[in-house]
């Protein structure tokens, strides 16, 4: 039979690691949770080009919740303003202009952003660059 001594010996080093899992797997999922600190602040107007199938210049005006993007685009080819939805995460943009039939996907850095849309012609480049929050 083990004496008490013995038996609290071999508790306190499984209790200790049980703790200290607990405390690190909280902190993660704290900041998993946040999403501020991978998701970059993109409301505010931006100003771009695009070429490939279409070519032109554009005006993204965007609205922001978290990482869900909404607002509108205004497009020089084929010209109209147009409603946007979309999401932002990580530095990776994906967003659609379902009334001009193009989405646009890329990447985020800063005060810049580029990709590549997708149209019922085909697929061609954009890039723009923030002129307002």
């Amino acid at each position: 039979m083990r004496t008490f001594r013995q038996r609290v010996s071999r508790v306190v080093p499984v209790v200790s690691v049980a703790a200290l899992l607990a405390v690190c797997c909280s902190g993660t999922s704290i900041a998993a949770g946040m999403g501020s600190a991978t998701t970059p602040k993109l409301a505010g107007t931006w100003s771009g080009k695009y070429s490939g199938p279409y070519s032109g210049s554009f005006t993204l005006y965007w609205k922001q919740t978290r990482s869900r993007l909404s607002g509108s685009i205004k497009l020089s080819n084929p010209p109209g303003k147009y409603g946007i939805t979309g999401s932002v995460h990580d530095g990776k943009i994906s967003f659609g202009a379902v009334d001009a039939g193009a989405t646009y996907t890329g990447t985020v850095s800063g005060r810049s952003m580029s990709g590549h849309y997708t149209s019922a012609l085909g697929v061609g480049s954009w890039s723009a660059h923030r002129t307002s929050s």
